[in-house]
């Protein structure tokens, strides 16, 4: 009797290790591939005018006929905001929770994709193909209908958590399938993919329930209006707010088209309820008391602080901080934002606000730490450890904390972008790497801004503009109009008229030089304009501003 061929799994990640944000796993199980989410991440401090990164899927594009499916664990940007884009490339079915589906569709309906195959799934849900059987668990997180992936294959589970923590008071009526997990890790797990974004953080992470009791207590003892800044996708949070509003006597105004957007999909698909005469329309504030109010805002990619700064400076269209007001900022700071962070909440005392973000437990995080991260450990017994979702240094923490709960550094892969693990016959190694990188998204451009252009920036923005405008002659040889140099970001034009003489006397001479040499190439020529007048003005002022010449023949 024949023995079935044990398969050959390939696990990588286009994104979500060595960041915050992206996600996107592939497993590979022969010629079958499965993706698992599609996330987007928010611009670092040198991506000068980006708005999103999302993942580069050439090698994806380039194998979509073996795409099986694409699994989206819960609703957050991170793991849902590059649906669109991978979707708009390979036409595939995407399985998600019911409350996951509704974000995603919302998100590709923007786009203008109406024709996406979106099936839905509960944690119960047990999936069939070819090579491997998928089951889901129901994990807690501060969005709801969350869970993890468990791909069966032959070898063993392949288990994905997406991101998750052990709440053992959670708020409303989410609950973790502990008992799944444990059955999972019983029947044997190969790999498993761990969230790392806690992972240096000992203890335990929280409750939501404390955070509800603290939020409504602020919101009792407040005299003046109360503003709640939170994540768009942070239902648990705006649902705690909606039911102290209603506990306690107050109106909420609701500030952000994007938690507009999802608080109205989480109210037709029921996981959010809307207590009776409890919102009203920004418009309508001034119809109410002070003590009356609570306003619950966000930022404009669903990010809590940015609408919170320009209430700060007094320059938001609708509603404004003053004297008396009290602001509570449930929300925790991403990696990366501190700086802006601080900035906003001095802009917040300054404008007069009591405002609570520390000293209280007004918002607890979505991901587990250290003590919650061992028990998932525990609780699946892996035989390899990838640790996923985080910077280098937190998947270097949960790595340590895999090796304290007993599995050994040599089962542990601490990948890059790109990196392969390979599995046959139930044994790791290392097996190459694919193609990966960033698409940046500027305004309606996607992957139109590249590092070229980003470096044209950066110089911008850090020495400014030269631009030389020179009209020639192209019978006579000689200099019609010009040379006129324009500056900006460079030096303050009045106060510079000499450098910029000196500047303007260098570029005719040059050109003249060029013109008796009878050298017309405009390249030649404007290279030579480009040095000498970069070296001139370093030597000047040691700025290297971009030298733009123009020349115009006539």
């Amino acid at each position: 009797m024949r023995t079935k061929p044990v398969e050959k799994i390939r696990i990588f990640a286009l994104g979500g290790v060595g960041e915050i944000g992206k996600n996107m796993y592939v497993v590979e199980l022969d010629d079958d591939i499965f993706v698992i989410d599609a996330g987007v991440m928010f611009p670092e401090d040198e991506m000068l005018g980006i708005d999103k990164v999302i993942p580069d899927i050439s090698y994806l594009v380039e194998r979509q006929d073996r795409i099986k499916a694409i699994f989206l664990t819960h609703g957050h940007e991170e793991h849902i905001g590059a649906i669109a884009y991978v979707l708009k490339k390979i036409s595939v079915p995407v399985y998600g929770t019911k409350l996951t589906l509704g974000l995603a569709e919302a998100i590709l309906k923007e786009q203008g994709i109406t024709n996406a195959k979106l099936h839905e799934i509960r944690s119960n849900s047990e999936l069939l193909f070819d090579k491997a059987k998928v089951t889901f668990f129901r994990t807690i997180h501060s969005i709801p209908d969350s869970v993890g992936i468990s791909i069966h294959t032959s070898q063993g589970a392949i288990v994905y958590t997406s991101d998750f923590k052990f709440d053992q008071t959670p708020y409303g009526k989410n609950r973790a399938d502990l008992g799944k997990m444990a059955q999972i890790g019983e029947q044997g797990v190969l790999c498993l993919l761990s969230d790392s974004t806690n992972a240096e953080r000992p203890g335990y992470t929280g409750s939501d329930t404390v955070v509800a009791q603290e939020i409504a207590d602020v919101i009792y003892n407040a005299k003046g209006r109360v503003f709640i800044a939170c994540y768009a996708s942070n239902i648990t949070r705006i649902q705690q707010v909606l039911h102290a509003a209603k506990t306690y006597g107050r109106k909420v105004a609701v500030v952000g088209k994007t938690l507009h957007k999802v608080m109205d999909i989480a109210v037709r698909l029921g996981y959010l309820h809307l207590p009776d005469k409890v919102t009203i329309s920004i418009y309508d504030i001034d119809r109410y008391d002070d003590k009356e109010l609570i306003i619950l805002t966000t930022g404009g990619h669903g990010e809590p602080m940015s609408a919170l700064a320009r209430m700060a400076k007094q320059a938001h269209k609708q509603v404004n901080i003053k004297e008396g007001d009290t602001v509570i900022v449930a929300a925790s700071v991403m990696p990366g934002y501190e700086l802006g962070f601080a900035k906003t909440i001095d802009a917040l005392y300054r404008a007069g606000a009591d405002v609570i973000y520390r000293e209280r437990k007004v918002h607890v995080s979505g991901h587990g730490c250290q003590e919650e991260l061992k028990l998932m450990l525990n609780l699946m017994k892996p035989k390899y450890f990838i640790p996923v979702h985080g910077e280098y240094r937190m998947q270097k923490a949960h790595a340590n904390l895999a090796k304290a709960v007993g599995i050994s550094e040599d089962r542990t892969f601490l990948i890059d972008k790109g990196e392969v693990i390979e599995f046959r016959n139930g044994v790791a190694r290392p097996g190459g790497k694919v193609p990966y990188g960033n698409i940046l998204i500027d305004g309606l451009g996607i992957g139109d801004v590249g590092n070229i252009v980003l470096r044209d920036r950066r110089l911008l923005s850090q020495d400014g503009i030269l631009i030389v405008v020179v009209t020639l002659s192209k019978d006579a040889k000689n200099i019609v109009a010009g040379p006129e140099i324009i500056s900006r970001g460079f030096v303050y034009v009045r106060e510079s008229e000499t450098l910029l003489e000196e500047a303007t006397k260098i570029v005719a001479a040059i050109i003249n030089q060029c013109l008796q040499t009878y050298m017309m190439e405009w390249s030649s020529l404007k290279s030579n304009i480009r040095e000498a007048l970069g070296q001139f003005l370093f030597e000047k002022t040691k700025r290297k501003p971009m030298i733009l010449p123009i020349i115009m023949e006539v």
